[in-house]
């Protein structure tokens, strides 16, 4: 209640100050995202949003601003007092037809691509660099409605992001208009993308159904990461951040700016490496970035970009609370030391090269054609043990114990299903590479008619196995694969079935460098060895109707999607086959073991129709209303759920119906959006996962045939309460619950199914994502060059991160406040220098972020903050600080 009441106090308190405000718009009257707004004779400045909109506080009566866009001509504006330009239409630069301009203009749908609004929200440039120190990109996210984050106590790269309580892999991420969700199972693996900070010029957070024309999985929304592309004028930058626990990283980046034949090149690199939070989470990485680009005419704009992150992390897995008591909050059991040397069981490691080609054609005055091409390359994976592992008396692993007892292995013959097999460190291997094209067209039928076609082409193939990445003294490692028969069973034939033996003295160490080039031959691979071919084709259109106060559109998209598995493990390839058992006794190969490694091939079609209206009631208000729905196809890991070539038959296309509407407000000193929505999602598939230290294996449950809906309403809000201080406030309440029943299947990392049964979960709440969320911030200008700001959030009705239960245990409430400081040093000769630090968590509040478990608290039983502490979970991160400076020159 409190809260609440600080944010009526903002909203309605007296407001003041000299501000000029304008949207900046193009030639063909579409806005310009990320102008830049300058008050001369100063530094003082900001940027155009994603409409083109912007607003700067100034200290002077009367002056004159400066507005700048790559390839445009600058517009400088006098103003006196409080003034709003307006419209502010820039011209393409004649001295600079040759230039650079943004890449992929028809492809990123941004909200401002449509008329008729939708609940979204936009991350500056300047905030990104400002806000993200050691954190994924995820963490600037944080404060928007109805978003909530977790795991970054499992390592660097760790975090994972919820929308209006879906999961990552249920929201669209795009890359300059490029899907970049998993094609298997759709999800975000964000170590894969620990440079997104440096090359984002900014990010829009489109909630619910969004603005993207493609057929794509935006059941919680849609975020479109805008890249940097080839700057206009020679320059560069170089950047210095430390940080808490031994974190450091340096970036160097320039730009040649174009020369008289119309090319250009931007190059970025950046290294960083750190100690980790929690015991045992050390990590290391790069990020290179590299933009060609040129422009063949007028009308004719091409860019290419290639940028990859490699990287590796040590991982943090969840452990019940009583073992955080007991050892401390940053307390690690995945690690060890052999002969005094640091040690790991579990590091991720990845490399993952993204490449595109952008061609922009005005093809007329009425016309244009957008198209990208592109290609990714994702190499590595993540090692964990295998073996029988010995743990010291505090819980760590005793790697002296393990090099001890393989030493005693006979001829250091070690294996799976060997006596005396010894122990070994694999490595899970996830190889992808995937190719693409969108291209969209767009027609303006008259000046209140536009329309847009387009096409949306992939094809991935993926590689899955394991190999050793680590024999720690022993010299091969034997696996013995019992086959699976035509019939997809297991052959029962004779007293011990027919296996297939592998014996492998190949190891590879867990480098992404190293994963980027390796090739492995199948008698290498241990455990398992498959993949798939996942192609798919779309096409989609839009007819969009605006005046000055109102629009209508109507988007509706069709595409078919291939899908194949192949297993090169379980089934008969008959050069590896010896006939015999473990226990050495020959046996004749069946008749009934095939030879052949494919699945049946599966097809499947999905479609979506989404429509919506807005009226503008007058300059300051203006409400809308939208409606989609969505027939989505089945994930890879879906349709072949039982780790075989066998189809899941309850795999099928996942409905989605989405109903939302808005009113927002835009008055002089104050902005406000208020937003309401009700998704139902049926036929779906979700899998959540926890570490069994019985098992001392990951156990992963899969829940089919689910449904569950998901209301809210979210209220946001920017206030200029001086001349100097901004204020910026959310608030969303969410009711999100299971419907009906399941199917729940557990499974291990060995692909054993542990369990399969029917379960009753209506009315059970989804966890891993608060359902009240609730923020509020400031910004004060002490001076032209020196600011502060403040942000905090809380968190409440957090519940579990379970598979789907009717009776989910309710996380204790949290809150955090955030602070940094900001301070810009211009110098004579164009450079400048800016220095930022920032502190998280400021008050060193000790939280519980999230579980894994849902142990109910009974007479007698030990409690945390009222939870029973056998769940398992993640303490969230303590206070942390990070520090660093900027040159650009």
């Amino acid at each position: 209640m409190k809260f609440l009441m600080v944010m009526l106090f903002v909203t309605s308190a007296t407001m003041y100050g000299q501000t000029v405000t304008g949207t900046v718009l193009d030639e063909t009257n579409q806005p310009l995202p990320g102008a830049d707004v300058v008050l001369v004779g100063t530094t003082t400045g900001t940027s155009t949003d994603f409409n083109g909109a912007f607003s700067l506080d100034v200290n002077v009566e009367n002056g004159t601003i400066e507005i700048s866009f790559i390839g445009y001509t600058t517009v400088s504006m006098a103003f006196t007092g409080t003034t709003d330009l307006g419209e502010i239409k820039l011209e393409p630069s004649q001295e600079a037809l040759n230039e650079i301009v943004v890449v992929g203009t028809g492809i990123i749908d941004l909200a401002n691509s449509r008329k008729t609004p939708i609940a979204v929200s936009s991350i500056s440039v300047k905030e990104i660099q400002a806000k993200i120190g050691t954190s994924d990109i995820t963490q600037t996210l944080v404060n928007t409605p109805s978003v909530y984050v977790a795991g970054q106590a499992g390592g660097y790269g760790d975090s994972r992001i919820a929308v209006r309580g879906f999961k990552q892999n249920n929201t669209a991420y795009m890359l300059n208009g490029q899907p970049i969700n998993g094609m298997e199972d759709g999800k975000m693996y964000w170590s894969n993308w620990s440079g997104m900070s440096d090359i984002a010029n900014g990010i829009e957070m489109q909630r619910g159904l969004g603005a993207s024309k493609l057929a794509i999985s935006s059941v919680g929304g849609t975020v479109n990461f805008v890249t940097k592309s080839t700057d206009k004028n020679p320059g560069g930058e170089f950047y210095l951040g430390v940080a808490n626990d031994g974190y450091i990283k340096s970036t160097v980046s320039y730009s040649t700016g174009v020369n008289e034949k119309g090319w250009g090149a931007t190059v970025m690199l950046s290294h960083w490496q750190g100690n980790g939070y929690n015991e045992g989470t050390f990590g290391q990485g790069q990020n290179y970035f590299i933009s060609i680009g040129y422009k063949a005419s007028e009308r004719s704009n091409f860019n290419f970009l290639i940028t990859g992150a490699p990287q590796w992390h040590d991982q943090n897995f969840s452990k019940s609370i009583s073992t955080y008591l007991e050892y401390g909050r940053k307390y690690n059991n995945n690690w060890g030391t052999y002969n005094g040397e640091y040690m790991t069981e579990r590091r991720n490691f990845y490399h993952k090269p993204v490449a595109n080609l952008n061609w922009d054609f005005n093809i007329n005055e009425t016309t244009n054609l957008s198209t990208v091409l592109y290609g990714s390359w994702g190499r590595g994976g993540g090692t964990g043990g295998r073996g029988s592992r010995p743990r010291t008396a505090d819980g760590q692993v005793d790697y002296d114990a393990i090099y001890a007892f393989n030493e005693s292995v006979p001829n250091g013959a070690g294996g799976y299903f060997a006596a005396g097999r010894g122990y070994v460190t694999r490595a899970s291997m996830n190889l992808h590479s995937w190719y693409g094209a969108v291209s969209n067209l767009t027609k303006n039928l008259s000046d209140n008619l536009t329309l847009n076609v387009g096409m949306d082409l992939r094809t991935y193939y993926g590689d899955h196995f394991r190999v050793v990445e680590n024999f720690h003294g022993l010299t091969s490692w034997q696996e013995n694969i019992r086959l699976r028969d035509q019939n997809d069973n297991h052959d029962t034939y004779g007293s011990f079935g027919t296996y297939k033996n592998v014996i492998t003295t190949r190891d590879m160490a867990a480098n992404p460098w190293t994963a980027l080039t390796a090739s492995f031959d199948e008698e290498e691979k241990i455990a398992y060895s498959s993949a798939e071919r996942i192609s798919y084709g779309g096409i989609f259109t839009q007819l969009e109707y605006a005046n000055d106060n109102f629009s209508a559109f109507f988007q509706g998209s069709l595409s078919n999607q291939w899908q194949q598995r192949f297993d090169f493990y379980q089934y008969a390839d008959q050069s590896l086959i010896d006939g015999t058992n473990p226990q050495g006794t020959g046996t004749p190969l069946p008749s009934n073991i095939t030879d052949g490694t494919d699945s049946e091939k599966v097809s499947n079609i999905g479609y979506n129709i989404k429509g919506g209206a807005s009226y503008k009631i007058n300059q300051e208000n203006k409400v809308y209303v939208n409606a989609g729905y969505y027939s989505r196809q089945p994930y890879q890991d879906n349709l072949f759920s039982n780790f075989n070539n066998e189809l899941d038959p309850f795999a099928q296309n996942e409905v989605i119906l989405g109903l939302e509407a808005g009113y927002s407000y835009e008055g002089e000193f104050v902005k406000a959006a208020l937003n309401v929505y009700r998704t139902n999602w049926s036929d779906r598939v979700e899998s959540t996962s926890t570490f069994s230290d019985d098992l001392g294996q990951i156990i992963t449950t899969i829940s089919s045939g689910l449904e569950q809906n998901h209301t809210g309403v979210e209220l946001d809000f920017v206030a200029k309460a001086t001349h100097n201080l901004r204020i910026n406030g959310f608030i969303s309440v969410g009711n999100w619950e299971y419907v009906g029943e399941t199917r729940k299947r557990k499974q291990d990392e060995e692909q054993n199914i542990l369990s399969e049964v029917m379960e009753d979960v209506d009315g059970g709440k989804v966890g891993d994502a608060a359902q009240f969320t609730a923020g509020l911030g400031a910004v004060y200008n002490i001076m032209d060059n020196l600011s502060v700001d403040f942000d905090y959030r809380f968190y409440d009705n957090l519940y579990a991160d379970i598979a789907p239960n009717k009776d989910n245990i309710e996380v204790p409430s949290y809150g955090i406040a955030d602070m940094g400081a900001s301070f810009d040093f211009p110098m004579d000769n164009g450079t400048s220098f800016n220095l930022r630090a920032n502190c998280n968590n400021v008050f060193n509040n000790i939280y519980i972020a999230e579980l894994r478990t849902n142990d109910e608290a009974g007479p007698g039983d030990e409690t945390y903050d009222g939870i029973n502490v056998s769940n398992q979970g993640y303490f969230g991160l303590g206070r942390t600080w990070n520090f660093s400076i900027r040159y650009n020159f």
